[in-house]
């Protein structure tokens, strides 16, 4: 049971957040279910949930959030869903600065900044749940995901940190490690796509044109694509268990590449990527 344990949760418009913020409400936790975009808010509060507008690029955005709900909630926090991201997909050397800081100020930066908003105040009650949706490429590499990977990799890196300095304080952190999940992810990487890569103009055109048909393809593009539900199943054990786990595996890719990078040498590795991921010019 949650005790109407109070839990936040960002990208909450479609997809894993939606689906969490769904599934949690209906276990009797207070949800709040924020997103970036003002109509998506006032969608998910026709819904039916307490939601409201936060934005990851966005300091004062992420503090204005953070005060009102710890106003709505007394200063109280139990749980915090770190779940809004994108992908940006293309080859490394295509990528701009403009392109990968965007990345991280998404993925990464937008994410440690509410954290540690966040932190002290689960301090103070001697108790909190951080979960971090991070992804099967935050521990291996495919090409022409670079931007993405970066980010996940140090989403990775800072929350195992973490996680050490607050033994002791009874803050659990727990990072997700999804594969291939159904959602509006492709959707989302194929305008950042558009936006940020010279296609055209690339050495990696002739790649890129089957990358776009995966990206526009509709229905699931990768073989082992779970619902939504497969996170929702591992955040609950994440705040439920007395013992989270550091990391939660999620879908059938997940496992296996989880197992294959610890017996592979990192050249059979390398071969094993470039054969899910395509190898595209070198």
């Amino acid at each position: 049971m949650s005790n109407e344990k109070s839990v936040l949760i960002t990208g909450c418009s479609s997809g894993i957040g939606h689906c969490v913020a769904a599934g949690l409400k209906n276990r009797g936790y207070r949800v709040f279910a924020s997103a970036r975009k003002e109509q998506d808010v006032a969608d998910l509060q026709q819904q039916g949930f307490e939601s409201l507008q936060l934005d990851l690029d966005d300091s004062s955005s992420i503090d204005q959030a953070v005060e009102q709900v710890l106003k709505r909630t007394d200063g109280h926090l139990y749980g915090l869903f770190n779940n809004g991201a994108y992908g940006q997909p293309g080859a490394v050397e295509d990528l701009s600065r403009e392109a990968l800081r965007r990345q991280f100020e998404t993925n990464l930066f937008g994410w440690h900044e509410l954290t540690c908003r966040i932190i002290p105040t689960m301090r103070r009650q001697g108790e909190g749940r951080i979960i971090q949706n991070s992804s099967i490429l935050g521990f291996i590499t495919l090409p022409y995901r670079g931007a993405y990977v970066a980010s996940k990799y140090a989403l990775e890196g800072l929350s195992d940190t973490l996680r050490l300095e607050l033994v002791g304080s009874g803050i659990h952190v727990s990072l997700i490690e999804p594969g291939p999940i159904e959602s509006k992810f492709r959707e989302n990487a194929h305008r950042m796509f558009q936006k940020h890569i010279d296609s055209l103009h690339s050495v990696h055109r002739q790649y890129y044109q089957s990358l776009i048909n995966r990206l526009e393809k509709q229905g699931p593009a990768a073989p082992f694509t779970l619902p939504a539900e497969a996170v929702l199943e591992k955040v609950i054990h994440a705040l439920q268990s007395n013992r989270p786990k550091p990391r939660y595996h999620v879908t059938f890719p997940t496992h296996l590449f989880a197992l294959l990078r610890r017996l592979l040498s990192s050249r059979a590795m390398d071969r094993t990527l470039l054969r899910v991921g395509g190898s595209g010019r070198r």
